[in-house]
């Protein structure tokens, strides 16, 4: 060899390359994190919206048969928890197995978690009016808000506090500080 018995031959990778593959590698997995979070984000915020549509045509349904919308009593119910699960005839139920009444909605859905606020459900005896709704004898549920949380922006809503009526989707109004 002329000129190259001096020359090695070079096998494996420099400590420079190693870095800058390690680098990239590592400017990309914080890339694609950061878009499988927004992605989540948007998902559970698409989901809300699809909870609360179906629970508005559930209600709607209800009313239908009942003429009323189901009482909420004197607190607003967590809709999805407890006894609130199942919506049939007779109202919100911790089960629908067994009953021979009409079920309007077999499982009532939870808000997704992370993030957000419980599905809140309130009845009130007249439009407009924030007198909750007993469901007595004596009354009959002409209203109702259902509220719920959005984390970011879902086609024409954005992150904010919502309430669902009879009548659609509104922003909450901010609470009153005294």
């Amino acid at each position: 060899m002329k000129g190259g018995d001096n020359m090695k031959i070079r096998k494996g990778f420099t400590l420079i390359e190693l870095l800058v593959v390690i680098a990239i590698i590592g400017i990309l997995s914080t890339l694609a994190v950061v878009a499988l979070q927004n992605a989540r984000l948007k998902s559970r915020d698409a989901k809300r919206v699809s909870d609360i549509k179906q629970i508005q045509t559930a209600m709607e349904l209800y009313f239908a048969e009942a003429n009323s919308y189901p009482a909420s009593g004197a607190a607003a119910r967590v809709l999805g928890e407890d006894n609130n699960l199942c919506l049939d005839a007779s109202g919100f139920n911790a089960t629908c197995a067994g009953t021979t009444d009409a079920i309007f909605m077999g499982q009532v859905p939870l808000n997704p978690t992370p993030n957000g606020a419980d599905y809140s459900y309130t009845a009130s005896e007249a439009t407009g009016v924030a007198v909750p709704c007993l469901g007595t004898q004596a009354s009959s549920c002409a209203d109702y808000e259902i509220t719920f949380t959005l984390e970011g922006t879902t086609g024409s809503l954005v992150a904010d506090d919502y309430i669902a009526t009879k009548d659609g989707i509104k922003v909450a109004p901010a609470p009153v500080v005294p």
